[in-house]
């Protein structure tokens, strides 16, 4: 039942990632060119993640300091699966392009918003006081 939840959570999180995206591309990347603007949606993203984590962390049913971080880890290892995919099927980005926005010495801030959605479940029990 957990891990339905949690995928069914994590299709939600998607969807607004993919908004999120969406407006970045429209909102952001004509002001501050296409670097500067992924930069910025790391932590708007990052918001928005938690504040679906937090809207939901009691409905996936996780309570335990075993299963919280294992819902996390699942969002996480589903989204770079997404991630991969989505940016070279659908967008082609080549393998250097997508791995840019890992590495942190090429300004690629990804690996903080991972670790935003992987503590995002564990985080907004504590928050909730569940």
């Amino acid at each position: 039942m957990i891990v339905r939840r949690a995928l069914l959570v994590w299709l939600l999180i998607m969807a607004a990632e993919f908004v999120h995206g969406i407006a970045r591309i429209v909102l952001l990347q004509p002001r501050l060119g296409d670097l500067q603007a992924r930069q910025v949606a790391v932590f708007t993203g990052s918001a928005i993640i938690f504040a679906v984590a937090l809207a939901c962390v009691r409905w996936i049913g996780a309570a335990t300091t075993r299963e919280l971080p294992g819902v996390g880890m699942l969002w996480v290892v589903l989204t770079v699966a997404f991630e991969l995919l989505f940016g070279r099927l659908v967008r082609g980005y080549s393998w250097r392009r997508i791995g840019s926005d890992y590495s942190l010495i090429e300004g690629g801030l990804l690996p903080i918003g991972l670790a935003v959605l992987m503590l995002s479940p564990l985080l907004a029990t504590r928050l909730r006081g569940i």
